[in-house]
């Protein structure tokens, strides 16, 4: 490539062929199918079933299918693309985020999900309504409306930014066609259309990534090589112990932030509680449960690993300071037609992956927001109980409305900075208070609803100010990270190197793109991001308690024990029988007394 520079490099990478655009119209032509049979050809549910059918599946769904699609909604295009740039930029410490993801499932199995799935919820903040009161139910409703609007539009422009990588078709231009699609299948199929186009998306992500780590390892000189260069850079490293909660990852914040963060994300999220709703049974809901945790580490260890790879491919002409990439997140997009461009159909195999991980967590919104909007929105405002046509025009419209703002949002999310850490920071702004809510719910049963509305309040509120201050402190430098070392001097095209580097000589070593100040002076919003859901939480949690106490708590022995957690459950029956035997023993001394 000797003569060539960057820019030429970058269109000869792009060989995105008429074989590559089949494979991936045939996915989005797949989708859309599933779709139209699940809303037009297959039997129709009876007279009274069409809601419980469109947004749960009739309860009646399978382990396997759900499984998958609870892979396919959480790991979307964020964590396929975001999570091989971050161990390019930062390593893999990001990684023992897996001992949070374990513990969580735990957690999540006794704590939280046996009471949504004996409650037959629709709508988990149904819940907050039956435990607090409606007011609540308002409350976790919009936090979780705005959670959504927030991180949908980043779920769509990601993959179009691969789709920009590899064929240089503007970003703006293919993700309406893209979301017209995805909003097409999830307004007329419902939850099982879903289900099942998250199965189709969920092999092809696994696929991709299998073909691009396989034949990239190979092209290295095999995964030796990549494991020596990934440690020579200092890539691969042992946990950090160090406790402090403004280092961007260590142990702590991964395992504790991590199970917080996920605990959010899977065990009171509408969006992923749903699919366990949709299952006939408590012990179906557990496999679900594992299957998804096993799956998503297998996905995470498989990005993990493509960001070694990357390095390894890349480890002396950086491709980010060369600008052959334009966004870090156009890093594995980079790999892949390097990797695989002269293989005809296989680079559209990748993008279709990269994008079914995106359709199927914008499916899964668009689906979970229907259900919240008609159960919380509509149903408790209406004089008199909806018709089975006003209820299912609401959901289908809901759909349609809520996508096409989608689309418009990815205007703004464009201006941003890195998908990963913007997705978790923007999400945790309502996760935090909202987790907060749940957990005041299931497991301390003083907390009344005045409490939890003031708390969630205040949570919400911290965690406002704390990611724009982050946000803002980002944007102007006054927070950066340190990132790993890169080099450019095995480059074989010209360049000129990006601010701040633009007065380097051409194709020279380069320090890394961000530097870490010297002593940054501690303020509350330089904590790691991976601490934002659980400092929102415990906030939510303290004031509420609190705040309860002040103006009256719950009298426990008074509550319906099918709301809280079983262990909760089982201390307020031994407290019921002990103050039934209580009763037994002064009414049978009293009679004594008499006779």
């Amino acid at each position: 490539m000797a003569g060539l520079n960057v820019d030429d490099v970058k269109v000869s990478l792009q060989k995105f062929g008429l074989y590559d655009y089949v494979v991936f119209v045939l996915m989005l032509m797949s989708c859309a199918m599933i779709g139209v049979y699940f809303g037009f050809l297959k039997k129709k549910a009876k007279k009274g079933e069409a809601e419980a059918d469109y947004l749960v599946g009739n309860r009646q769904m399978k382990v396997i299918p759900v499984s998958l699609s609870l892979i396919a909604s959480f790991i979307s295009g964020i964590s396929l693309l975001g999570t091989p740039t971050e161990i390019y930029l930062y390593g893999v410490q990001y990684m023992y985020i897996v001992g949070g993801v374990i513990t969580m499932g735990f957690i999540m199995m006794y704590f939280y999900l046996p009471v949504f799935h004996n409650l037959k919820l629709t709508s988990t903040y149904q819940y907050l309504q039956t435990r607090f009161d409606r007011r609540m139910r308002l409350f976790g409703s919009i936090l979780f409306t705005l959670a959504t609007m927030a991180w949908l539009p980043i779920v769509i422009y990601v993959p179009a930014l691969a789709f920009n990588q590899v064929t240089g078709i503007n970003v703006h231009l293919i993700t309406p066609i893209v979301c017209v699609i995805c909003i097409f299948y999830t307004c007329v199929g419902g939850l099982k259309a879903v289900v099942w186009t998250d199965v189709v998306q969920t092999v092809l992500m696994f696929g991709a990534m299998v073909l691009i780590i396989v034949k990239g390892t190979l092209d290295v000189g095999g995964l030796s090589v990549v494991m020596d260069r990934a440690k020579a850079s200092g890539r691969i490293e042992g946990p950090d112990l160090r406790f402090d909660m403004t280092t961007r990852h260590n142990i702590y914040s991964c395992v504790i932030g991590g199970v917080v963060y996920w605990l959010k994300t899977n065990a009171v999220s509408q969006n992923m509680i749903q699919r366990y709703l949709s299952l006939p049974t408590m012990a179906a809901a557990k496999k679900a449960l594992w299957t998804f945790i096993f799956g998503t580490l297998v996905l995470l260890a498989l990005c993990c690993y493509s960001g070694l790879l990357i390095y390894a491919k890349y480890y002396d002409c950086d491709p980010l300071t060369t600008k052959l990439a334009n966004a870090k997140d156009q890093l594995l997009p980079l790999l892949v037609m390097d990797t695989l461009g002269d293989f005809p159909g296989l680079p559209g195999l990748f993008v279709a992956g990269v994008f079914s991980a995106a359709l199927s967590s914008l499916s899964t919104g668009l689906n979970s927001m229907s259900a919240v909007v008609l159960e919380d929105f509509f149903k408790p405002f209406s004089n008199r109980p909806l018709s089975e046509k006003q209820t299912s025009i609401i959901m289908r419209a809901v759909v349609a409305v809520f996508g096409t703002m989608c689309v418009a949002l990815v205007l703004v999310v464009e201006k941003l900075g890195s998908v990963l850490q913007l997705s978790m920071s923007l999400g945790s702004v309502s996760n935090g208070p909202l987790l907060g809510i749940f957990t005041l719910g299931v497991l301390i049963p003083w907390a009344n609803g005045t409490g939890a509305i003031v708390g969630g309040s205040v949570g919400l509120a911290v965690m406002i100010w704390i990611c724009l201050k982050a946000q803002l402190a980002i944007a102007t430098g006054e927070l950066t990270f340190e990132l790993k070392p890169v080099d450019t001097r095995g480059c074989s095209y010209h360049f000129i190197a990006t601010e701040p580097m633009s007065m380097l000589a051409i194709n020279t070593t380069v320090p890394p793109i961000e530097s870490t100040p010297a002593e940054p002076e501690f303020a509350l919003y330089h904590i790691s991001y991976l601490w934002y859901t659980t400092m929102g939480a415990l906030i939510t949690i303290v004031i509420a308690v609190i705040v309860s106490f002040i103006v009256g708590p719950n009298k426990p022995d008074e509550m319906n024990p099918n709301l809280f957690s079983p262990f909760i459950q089982r201390i307020l029956m031994r407290r019921r029988i002990a103050a039934r035997t209580q009763l037994e023993m002064a009414t049978g001394g009293i009679k004594e007394i008499i006779q």
